[in-house]
């Protein structure tokens, strides 16, 4: 973090060594650790007045603080940065990847949350996502191992503990990065997806105003780009 030390001198000069030793290994921490990390680990973690100085550090980065589970921390990217990325067709998955991520993301997260089986706002899922489910596309069995591979290597997605009926995938810990608004923005998208007929998926319409019959059209089309790998 040599060349990071010059941005971030300026915020940690006023701290003794010991608070600067601190600020930088909650900081390192929470921005490379594969996953988060329990605040009563690190004092720059635990104490209120540290954390807001790595908060500051990861802000000249265009990162921010992530809340998990109310007792660990990790980073993710900005909501205004996640934005302005977008915009400019920042996108580093592959179309492979991205449908077989999001078929993992619909069976073992959506479907579930909107069946009332998966309550609260994480990512953790104890129906994990069958081989034999990600068949029903048009990816052909090579594509789909190669994708495994990588989104599992990328952290986005992790073997289940459960291998009695083969392989099963559930979402992996870099999920845990996104920000709380880009979160309940990924996890509507997809059930609305996965069972637009739901009373959730009727309650995140009625929630972000669209009913009409159209919105309903345009959910269907989006599950079928899923489904047939093209999303």
């Amino acid at each position: 973090m040599t060349e990071q030390h010059v941005l971030f001198d300026p915020l940690l000069q006023d701290l003794s060594d010991r608070a600067r030793d601190e600020v930088l290994a909650a900081f390192s921490a929470v921005q490379y650790a594969a996953h988060p990390v329990a605040e009563v680990q690190l004092a720059g973690l635990r104490d209120v007045t540290l954390r807001r100085h790595v908060a500051r550090m990861l802000k000249l980065i265009g990162r921010t603080l992530v809340h998990v589970d109310g007792t660990h921390w990790t980073a993710g990217y900005a909501d205004d940065i996640a934005a302005a990325l977008t915009a400019q067709g920042w996108q580093p998955l592959s179309v492979v990847d991205r449908a077989v991520l999001v078929l993992v993301l619909v069976h073992s997260v959506a479907i579930p949350r909107s069946e009332g089986i998966l309550t609260g706002d994480s990512w953790k899922s104890a129906r994990p996502t069958t081989v034999d489910e990600l068949r029903t596309t048009k990816i052909s069995g090579e594509e789909r191992r190669l994708a495994l591979q990588r989104l599992r290597a990328a952290g986005l997605i992790q073997l289940s503990g459960d291998h009695s009926g083969g392989p099963s995938y559930i979402p992996g810990p870099q999920l845990q990065r996104l920000t709380p608004a880009a979160r309940r923005r990924l996890q509507d998208q997809l059930i609305l997806a996965a069972a637009p007929a739901s009373p959730i998926a009727e309650a995140i319409r009625a929630r972000n105003g669209t009913t009409t019959s159209t919105e309903h059209a345009s959910e269907r089309r989006t599950e079928q780009d899923i489904v047939e790998g093209s999303a």
